[in-house]
């Protein structure tokens, strides 16, 4: 039996991309505004208009499209999963948003498709949708140890700087022992290919989740021992190897995303309607 490959991954790959070299500061800031812009508006146009720099910046940062192919497949996959329980418990809840009923389709049980309620989901699974390429585009090119050592320079204490450090790193590992979990299912043959059908993979793969979380508890508590055996946290101060400084490319970068979250909170207070509606 040939064991499955698993390509994909969620770890700072170096490229070498020209947002590889921008500091972790900035590329944090830029998640941080990217996501406060999705969060105050459902303005369709600014929401296509995010997502499509999002995954311009993804391409930009020269990541193979296979490690992330699978993610993004997975990501709308469950966006569209959450569409479909939306209208399936508050199925008016476009026509009473945007003030409008245009009937396309009468179903059983009460039930119609109205274009607003089209419009809604669409608006609704775009919005989140277009806050993933960014948060790839954050942990792929943003190495661990010199994100941390920027927090720690901006007046973050240098233990809450090294726990972020920790998480960042420790992404990858929840792949390997996904993975090493799923062969060893394989080895006593519980089929996870596409062989399988798709709600029996679904079953095998839920039953990897309780080992995977117990492997996760224990790696925590041997990286703790480990750092307490290493005397961290004993005194007040450190100092980094990886530290990058700010340069002034990260200073226009900051700029520029202060005056667009500004534009962005702006535009969200003037405007009167909620949703934006062409029709």
């Amino acid at each position: 039996m040939k064991a499955s490959k698993i390509t994909f991954g969620i770890n700072y790959i170096d490229t070498g991309s020209p947002l590889h070299k921008l500091n972790g500061i900035t590329k944090f800031a830029l998640f941080i505004a990217w996501t406060t812009v999705v969060l105050t508006t459902f303005d369709l146009r600014l929401i296509v208009g995010l997502l499509t720099t999002g995954l311009l910046l993804l391409k930009l940062s020269a990541i193979p499209f296979r490690i992330y192919k699978p993610l993004l497949i997975a990501t709308g996959g469950v966006l569209l999963l959450n569409a479909f329980f939306i209208y399936l418990l508050a199925p008016g809840q476009g026509t009473e948003y945007l003030g409008s009923e245009t009937v396309l389709l009468t179903l059983p049980y009460g039930y119609s498709i109205t274009q607003e309620t089209i419009f809604y989901l669409i608006t609704v699974t775009l919005k989140y949708f277009s806050t993933f390429p960014i948060a790839l585009v954050f942990v792929f090119t943003t190495h661990p140890t010199e994100f941390a050592a920027s927090l720690n320079k901006l007046g973050v204490p240098y233990k809450i700087s090294y726990a972020v450090s920790l998480t960042l790193r420790y992404l990858p590992e929840i792949k390997k022992d996904f993975v090493n979990i799923m062969h060893a299912q394989q080895a006593r043959g519980i089929e996870l290919s596409k062989k399988a059908p798709f709600f029996e993979r679904v079953k095998s793969i839920v039953r990897i989740l309780g080992p995977l979380i117990f492997s996760s508890l224990d790696k925590a508590d041997d990286i703790s021992n480990a750092m307490t055996l290493r005397g961290f946290g004993r005194h007040d101060k450190r100092t980094w190897y990886s530290l990058k400084p700010i340069r002034r490319v990260d200073v226009a970068c900051l700029v520029f995303i202060f005056i667009v979250v500004a534009l962005a909170i702006t535009k969200r207070v003037v405007e009167e309607q909620l949703f934006w509606y062409p029709f």
